[in-house]
């Protein structure tokens, strides 16, 4: 099993600042409605907890490194 390094520090209520070897990004949101990330590599992701064992999540690149 390879090792991994990732790191998720606190900002603000609401936003997360998260690290791993590659990259770097920012959460915005809470457990309840609508996060949106965005990453150093480029990928924007909106997620939602739905009611029961569902969830919601829509990924897009938009230009970055890839």
């Amino acid at each position: 099993m390879p090792l991994t390094f990732r790191k998720s520090f606190r900002i603000l209520p609401g936003v997360r600042l998260n690290i791993n070897k590659r990259s770097w990004s920012l959460t915005t949101g809470g457990r309840h409605g609508p996060r949106r990330t965005h990453s150093s590599t480029g990928r924007r992701t909106t997620s939602m907890d739905l009611p029961g064992p569902f969830g919601w999540r829509r990924t897009t690149r938009r230009g970055g490194r890839r």
